[in-house]
């Protein structure tokens, strides 16, 4: 964990990850810097990473968008747009972060980081949104899409999963008569920021667990990951389209 704002030693070594070398490296810390740093460190709220967020949120839709336009022709714009949602959910988002290990380059409050808030779903999803809105104000446009399209958007077939893995699993397992399960293992956080994790069983033995800013959205993650290892124990290819 990087100490203070002026220290960059890690930089160079996350933007060999991110395969984007930034002009202004400050965009980057800048993306990297959680509301809660900003606030102990009595910094403006702009000096957090929430604005660069709202702007990567907004590539990150239009890159989608256009993706999914190009790739999928023939269906409609209210199944486009289930599908975009699927593959820019938190969970899909914070999967990317942790192949990046963007918890490891947060920069948080002392509290926040004892707490270890750095590794939940909804903080790392933020922070990917925020390095890909300093991207674009680095390197504009085709720098962000390249960007989003490597990274991100790379596993299309697998990230769409995330649109209803509970039904799919569902429907998995009744059709091999496994009973299924999910359990709550946490809920913590203030009524603002709730934090979930769960886990799913599949024929008594848990397949997957899932983390969210909501149970719903824990449960569908923990689902997900539960047909990513059946996927690789037995072959089988769940499909959303």
């Amino acid at each position: 964990m990087m100490e203070n704002m002026g220290s960059t030693p890690s930089l160079s070594r996350l933007e060999e990850d991110l395969g984007y070398h930034f002009q202004d490296q400050k965009l980057l810390l800048h993306a990297l810097t959680h509301p809660s740093y900003s606030n102990e460190m009595g910094h403006p709220k702009e000096a957090s990473n929430q604005r660069l967020e709202f702007l990567g949120d907004a590539v990150l839709e239009l890159v989608s968008s256009t993706l999914l336009y190009h790739k999928k022709p023939v269906i409609q714009e209210g199944r486009m747009t289930k599908l975009r949602a699927a593959l820019v959910c938190e969970s899909a988002l914070a999967v990317v972060a942790k192949s990046l290990q963007l918890s490891s380059y947060l920069l948080l409050g002392k509290g926040e980081e004892r707490e270890g808030i750095q590794f939940r779903d909804s903080v790392l999803s933020d922070a990917l949104e925020a390095v890909i809105g300093a991207i674009y104000l680095d390197g504009g446009m085709e720098k962000a899409e390249g960007f989003v399209r490597g990274k991100v958007l790379s596993d299309i077939e697998h990230k769409t999963l995330f649109q209803d893995a509970k039904t799919m699993l569902q429907e998995y397992c009744t059709a091999k008569h496994y009973p299924l399960e999910y359990d709550l293992l946490e809920e913590s956080g203030p009524f603002h920021q709730r934090f979930y994790k769960v886990s799913v069983k599949v024929n008594e033995e848990v397949y997957g667990i899932g983390e969210g800013s909501s149970k719903k959205k824990a449960e569908q993650a923990a689902a997900y990951f539960a047909l990513e290892k059946i996927k690789v124990e037995t072959g089988d290819v769940f499909k959303v389209y």
